[in-house]
């Protein structure tokens, strides 16, 4: 008796699991189906008309800037000092002939972080210590250096053209400030692709983030511009007008970058959305090459620090990203930032159809038959599978492009590790949303980095 009620349990949370999941794939499916419409039909219509006429655009092929001008570089560095150094040395040299100022913002109870960025004496890096020690937030640290920068402009009598962001453990291309200082006069915002770099020491953990980028900047920022939707900036390979990083300040307090944010980024390039300034996203051939120009980064390798920092995100856009930026502009704009903010819901779908497997075995092995579909759950499910191997294809397709075939296919089984990381962020974003909303403060929550020149272990 008490076997059989613990069995009819068991198969009704069962299929409560299964309908519950299924819908909320096929909803999330058919979305993911639309934006990857859009993305084909541009990239169709693209070859088509402009590329059959024109050569894709390079870096050496763009036209000079009609003003040339400086650039502000702002890198944030709370306990950096493992790989500021040579995040600074690599960037001087790709950038030797440019007009370009490294602002570094470094911490009082920080000094190995300042003594290693000290001991490059280089007229172009203009170290900056914040008032207050660290960590406080990333973007409190990039105030500091605003205000730093102004108080420049205002001594030497010029304003820069434009501010560049990176962080303390990016590999930047050498293209990067000549496309950005031509650019940044037909746009107030151009973000370039961000590649995580392959790494041995973490194929499946790190080699998330690979399936993860390439598909979000090959597919999604495109579709994102090609709707007139606002641009989320990634936080590096990011380049802002000067005039429109002022006009955010001046409604802002003098703060470009809100100090209450764990993602002052994807919420600036929104703020600039709502101004009605241009944005592009660029993929560009580097000179006298055939890779892009793009940033380039080692990203977390562990289980534990890949879920902090999805955590992390998952906060400042779907959760606190919400409280602060609300609903604006048309239908397209809601639709992008409904994406955006998916995430939580994301996680319990996803639990939900990985509970449904489970009780499926747990009911398969005590000797209980396979439930009945209806022919509606039916036709959901063979939907659902249909959509899933079109978005394993998709997902395929654009890391094969970056990374080549062996990363493609890897992509495919690495989906799962990506579904893993993402429900216990999302478990994880719930409890520091929560505390964030009861302690009323945030703090500096970052991820332990590796050199951008450690590219081969």
């Amino acid at each position: 008796m008490a076997e059989g009620l613990v069995t009819l349990i068991l198969a009704a949370t069962r299929d409560e699991l299964l309908l519950f999941a299924a819908t909320g794939f096929a909803i999330g499916g058919l979305d993911d189906l639309i934006v990857d419409i859009i993305w084909l039909v541009r990239r169709g219509w693209r070859r088509v008309f402009v590329y059959s006429r024109h050569v894709r655009a390079s870096a050496d092929a763009l036209a000079s800037p009609r003003h040339p001008g400086a650039i502000a570089v702002f890198i944030p560095a709370w306990d950096e000092h493992e790989v500021i150094g040579d995040m600074l040395r690599h960037a001087l040299s790709c950038w030797d002939s440019h007009n370009a100022t490294l602002y570094v913002g470094c911490y009082p109870n920080d000094p190995q972080t300042v003594a290693a960025v000290q001991g490059l004496s280089d007229e172009r890096i203009r170290l900056v210590i914040c008032a207050h020690n660290g960590p406080t937030t990333k973007a409190d640290c990039l105030n500091t250096l605003y205000r730093a920068m102004s108080e420049d402009e205002a001594w030497q009598g010029h304003r820069f053209k434009a501010v560049l962001l990176h962080d303390a453990e990016d590999l930047v291309h050498r293209d990067e400030l000549g496309v950005c200082d031509t650019l940044i006069e037909r746009f107030a915002l151009i973000q370039f692709p961000v590649l995580p770099f392959p790494t041995t020491a973490s194929p499946w953990i790190s080699g998330h983030y690979l399936d993860e980028f390439a598909e979000a900047h090959s597919r999604d920022m495109v579709v994102r511009e090609a709707i007139g939707a606002s641009l989320p900036s990634a936080g590096v390979g990011c380049a802002v007008r000067r005039m429109a990083l002022a006009a955010i300040a001046h409604d802002y307090e003098g703060r470009p970058f809100p100090d209450d944010s764990l993602t002052e980024d994807y919420e600036l390039g929104l703020r600039l959305g709502e101004l009605g300034a241009s944005a592009a996203f660029v993929r560009i051939r580097e000179s006298g090459g055939t890779q892009l120009v793009a940033t380039r980064a080692h990203f977390p390798e562990t289980l534990k620090t890949a879920v902090r920092q999805k955590a992390r995100w998952t906060i400042g856009i779907a959760l606190a990203g919400w409280d602060r930026m609300g609903w604006h502009g048309n239908w397209l704009e809601s639709w992008m930032r409904l994406r955006d903010r998916r995430a939580p819901f994301s996680a319990i779908v996803l639990l939900a159809g990985y509970g449904a497997l489970v009780l499926a075995a747990i009911l398969w092995l005590m000797g209980v038959k396979m439930m009945t579909l209806g022919p509606a759950l039916g036709w959901l499910l063979l939907m659902n599978a249909v959509l899933l191997l079109w978005r394993l294809v998709v997902r395929c397709v654009c890391v094969w492009r970056h990374y080549g075939w062996q990363q493609g296919l890897l992509s495919l089984p690495r989906m799962v590790i990506s579904n893993i990381v993402a429900m216990m962020a999302a478990r994880l974003a719930v409890v520091g949303y929560l505390r964030m909303l009861r302690e009323g403060q945030m703090r500096w929550d970052k991820t332990e980095h590796r050199s951008p020149l450690e590219r081969t272990k």
